[in-house]
């Protein structure tokens, strides 16, 4: 029988070939699909293909299958633990699952039927979809109870719905910020509630210092260290000021060299931060 070692990736596989008739070995890389497809389709002989588990690979248990092949999925970690050496390469992996697979060591693990995974993604896709229900629920409620409306679970009823949606909001003036490039309705509207009155900073650099996105500092005598910035601020628009900042470097000339810039001398996070800033200075 021909037996494999497949270390598996997302776009290829490095295999590690032996036939035990011949004692034949061989290596190959493979991408995917349609080389390795064309690959073990070719193989009259049915074969037995070890790889570790975690790896996204339903298609190439399919295909397998329909070639006649075994699939024998190993316990990761036991894996790992069989090599003491340091230096991981994947022609080392894959040789490593071949020797295992050889000398009858490969710590095969138990898996589920294709029919039982889509029946367990279909639970998990149910339990996820529950708990956003949950989540927007309870921030009703929540939003509800801080205008003094107590309904509790009547508030899901046709006139606690009604009552709902008949709350008065406040109406922020984010229109100003909507003129930059890269901000939208969404960063501006969090602009504004998560600063407030903005005449209380003096700076831009008090504005950076609030959202955390200014270096910690952790400086001693002469000597001054700077390190990550501190996050100390609100995540949420950290989060938001990331996705403004990028779009803001590809729309304004300025910040777009500067951005270009830093990614060739730092690092592309270090020109995020810069983006970041650079739309909370405007």
């Amino acid at each position: 029988m021909v037996i494999i070692g497949c270390d598996f990736h997302s776009g290829f596989q490095q295999i590690a070939i032996f036939d035990n008739q011949t004692g034949e070995f061989q290596e190959r890389k493979l991408l995917h699909p349609e080389e390795a497809a064309k690959f073990y389709r070719s193989q009259q002989e049915p074969m037995r293909v070890g790889i570790e588990a975690g790896a996204p690979c339903q298609w190439f248990r399919r295909l397998l299958e329909e070639c006649g092949h075994q699939l024998w999925v190993g316990d990761a970690a036991k894996i790992r633990a069989a090599e003491p050496r340091k230096q991981k390469t994947d022609r080392r992996d894959a040789e490593l699952i071949l020797k295992l697979l050889v000398e009858e060591r490969f710590p095969r693990i138990w898996m589920p039927s294709e029919q039982e995974r889509d029946v367990r993604q279909l639970l998990m896709d149910r339990h996820h979809r529950v708990r956003a229900r949950t989540q927007v629920k309870n921030q009703l409620q929540s939003l509800a109870l801080n205008q003094g409306l107590q309904k509790g679970k009547k508030l899901w009823s046709e006139a606690g719905r009604e009552q709902l949606r008949e709350l008065p909001m406040m109406e922020h003036a984010a229109r100003r910020l909507m003129t930059h490039p890269g901000v939208g309705p969404q960063t501006a509207l969090a602009t504004v509630l998560t600063l407030g009155e903005v005449s209380r900073f003096e700076s831009a650099k008090q504005v950076a210092s609030y959202l955390g996105l200014i270096p910690g500092e952790y400086s001693s005598g002469n000597k001054q260290r700077l390190g990550h910035i501190s996050k100390q601020g609100s995540s949420l628009m950290r989060f938001l000021l990331v996705e403004a900042g990028q779009t803001a470097a590809r729309n304004d000339a300025q910040l777009r060299r500067a951005y270009a810039r830093l990614v060739a001398k730092k690092c592309r996070a270090v020109a995020k931060v810069m983006g970041k800033r650079g739309v909370m200075a405007v």
